[in-house]
């Protein structure tokens, strides 16, 4: 790092759980983010702010007028553009250190195999199953740890899934596809704004303590958060032994 990195992230190195070791990690960082929309306006602009060196943003939608309640990434003169495009302009705003490349596109197959295969970590922040259960594939197949969020109404989840330790379940022995699982929308249930912040926010928490190589991940625990009630509660998660996707990985 230079003299202006040293200063800039120096909040971080003045944690002795970091330092400069890993700052470094997180500057030298390649982290592949799925949606930039609610969950990832927040957990993007987070990383970008912490100094992740090469942030890769997918995402083949536009900014709809009613995305502006909580995708905080984008503003009122982005609507109309690709959600990728104003969100790498939104963030060279904020750190131009960070190398943002916007795919403008839905990942899938090779693609997606490709890209995640290329990231030193995934985030999810998506919002339907099948794009969740093809990136937590790949994820395992290339043994990527994967930062998995959701938010809808006024509750969000939040879980790591890291092939690399032994005991760590995928996002598949937590919910199995192709099981009667109800497929929830913003579009149709609506969604309390903060609800995206905090939970994308913990996603970031979740991806920087990765990086850097400190603190305890959320490996083997889904957290829960009912905002209404603003009550969080924490459940444990095992390996499924027969899980079609991770067993014997």
């Amino acid at each position: 790092m230079n003299d202006d990195q040293l200063l800039r992230y120096s909040r971080h190195i003045l944690l002795p759980q970091i330092g400069i070791e890993g700052q470094q990690a997180i500057v030298s960082s390649r982290v592949l983010m799925v949606g930039a929309g609610g969950l990832g306006s927040p957990a993007a602009m987070y990383l970008a702010a912490a100094g992740v060196g090469t942030l890769v943003l997918a995402d083949g939608d536009s900014v709809d007028l009613t995305n502006l309640q909580r995708q905080i990434l984008h503003s009122l003169e982005g609507v109309g553009r690709l959600k990728a495009e104003s969100g790498r302009d939104a963030l060279a705003r904020l750190n131009p250190e960070t190398r943002v490349i916007p795919l403008v596109r839905r990942l899938e197959g090779n693609d997606l195999e490709a890209q995640v295969a290329a990231a030193d970590l995934v985030l999810d922040c998506s919002d339907n199953f099948v794009t969740r259960h093809a990136i937590n594939r790949a994820c395992v197949q290339f043994r990527k740890p994967l930062v998995s969020g959701a938010a809808v109404r006024f509750d969000g989840q939040v879980s790591v899934f890291d092939l690399r330790r032994e005991e760590s379940p995928c996002y598949h022995c937590l919910f199995p596809e192709g099981e009667d699982v109800e497929e929830v929308r913003c579009a149709v249930m609506g969604v309390f704004a903060p609800i995206t912040g905090i939970i994308g926010t913990v996603q970031a928490a979740e991806a920087l303590k990765l990086l850097a190589g400190c603190g305890d991940p959320l490996v083997g625990r889904l957290l829960l958060l009912d905002a209404l009630a603003m009550d969080w509660r924490s459940i444990r998660l095992v390996r499924d032994p027969a899980c079609s996707v991770c067993a014997g990985r």
